[in-house]
């Protein structure tokens, strides 16, 4: 078996990243992107099992390089509203620096690859992050929310609506937007005022 070559593999998972945000799935093919790399398919197949083996491995990839930024100086003993605005910052520094794939996370997180990619991701934030919920609850500082997705939809959805209004440097009124902080701390604290006792 060949060696495998880290600079081949680095060029193979941009090209595919750009050309699945760029295409979708079902505009992808390893022989397609075999030929943007300048490669042979059979090169591919070296590195990847089939195209659905290469898609969850770099999904895998670039949740774990989101976790690990989302997390970045977070600790489950800051307040809530300390918590939520450092994951807020850090979800979208991370976001607006790795713009394709900060798309191709959200765009794999909806299709029938999220559960693989997620059962294999490196995912003890949802432990840290389980942690601080906890301790905001206990300390009165977030109202009990039982399901996750409603959580989730309210803590984090705006500022991914956000972004992605940046990402597509529109709103759904045709106005152009561009992410700013004022923009992201204004939307943070009605986000807090909702979620706090």
């Amino acid at each position: 078996m060949r060696k495998r070559d880290d600079i081949k593999t680095e060029l193979v998972k941009e090209q595919a990243i750009k050309m699945l945000v760029e295409t979708g799935f079902d505009g992808f093919s390893m022989q397609k992107l075999a030929k943007v790399c300048n490669i042979s398919v059979a090169t591919l197949y070296i590195y990847y099992q089939h195209k659905e083996d290469l898609i969850s491995k770099i999904g895998v990839e670039e949740s774990n390089r989101m976790f690990t930024a989302t997390l970045k100086n977070f600790s489950s003993d800051l307040s809530f509203a300390d918590g939520l605005k450092l994951q807020w910052e850090n979800r979208a520094k991370f976001s607006l620096q790795n713009d394709l794939s900060a798309r191709l996370i959200e765009m794999l997180w909806n299709s029938p690859y999220a559960e693989n990619i997620f059962e294999n991701s490196n995912n003890h934030i949802k432990d840290i992050l389980g942690k601080h919920l906890k301790n905001a609850v206990a300390n009165k500082q977030l109202i009990p929310i039982k399901s996750f997705f409603v959580f989730w939809s309210l803590a984090y959805g705006p500022l991914y609506a956000l972004i992605r209004f940046h990402q597509e440097n529109k709103t759904a009124f045709g106005k152009n937007f561009k992410f700013n902080n004022q923009v992201m701390y204004q939307t943070l604290e009605i986000v807090l005022k909702g979620l706090t006792p």
